[in-house]
């Protein structure tokens, strides 16, 4: 099925911005970008998902090592009154010394949090088989990770990608015709507020033409 993701603004990562911007997708491929009014013209059978705010590259957390193999996200609300609400590092995490079970688990959460950051592509390290599972059946890809952090305590700005860093740099990779369906949408309709809000404020990610995640 064509599906074309319609936003007030497009950001395709390699080119100007596209005001009223589009981006179809035929399975896992981006068949075209344009104007929507140009990309639904060619395409009137296709089925149109529209967004508020700005559509983007996926983006790239380069704290995978650090948030993956190294932070225990406890589970809520069944692990909160033993263990409280803050992901646990350092000290903390070798007292509770997670089997591999947990760490997949805390792994699974972790993953959903950078999903609903617009997150694509991490660079991690991933030595542990249930925190690798996790990852991939998250469709997340694995980039190299040249310097991983230790922490010993969590930092929330570990989680969102465009924390410290140019937008362009937080880019997977543009967007082409032919190349994956990996976006995400943010709902904010400008370059400015997206850097001053921050990867908290995607409503969408899509991963493969998959719809991974929707803000509710």
């Amino acid at each position: 099925m064509l599906t074309i993701h319609a936003a007030e603004l497009l950001l395709p990562g390699d080119r100007a911005p596209v005001p009223g911007g589009a981006v179809l997708v035929h399975g896992d491929r981006i068949a075209a970008i344009g104007p929507y009014e140009e990309v639904a013209a060619a395409h009137p059978a296709a089925r149109v998902r529209r967004w508020g705010g700005t559509l983007t590259p996926g983006l790239v957390n380069r704290h995978g090592t650090a948030l993956l193999e190294h932070t225990y996200f406890p589970d809520d609300p069944f692990e909160l009154d033993a263990l409280g609400a803050e992901p646990l590092t350092g000290p903390a995490l070798a007292g509770l010394a997670p089997n591999e079970a947990r760490r997949g688990n805390s792994a699974r959460r972790c993953t959903q949090k950078l999903l609903a950051r617009g997150v694509v592509a991490v660079g991690a390290r991933l030595t542990t088989p249930s925190v690798r599972t996790a990852v991939r059946r998250a469709g997340l890809e694995v980039l190299p990770d040249a310097a991983p952090v230790a922490l010993d305590s969590f930092d929330p700005a570990l989680l969102d990608p465009l924390a410290g860093v140019a937008l362009a740099d937080a880019f997977r990779a543009p967007l082409v015709v032919g190349g994956g369906a990996r976006f995400a949408v943010f709902g904010v309709g400008d370059e400015e507020g997206l850097l001053v809000r921050g990867a908290e404020v995607c409503v969408a990610t899509v991963i493969g033409g998959r719809l991974v995640h929707r803000r509710r």
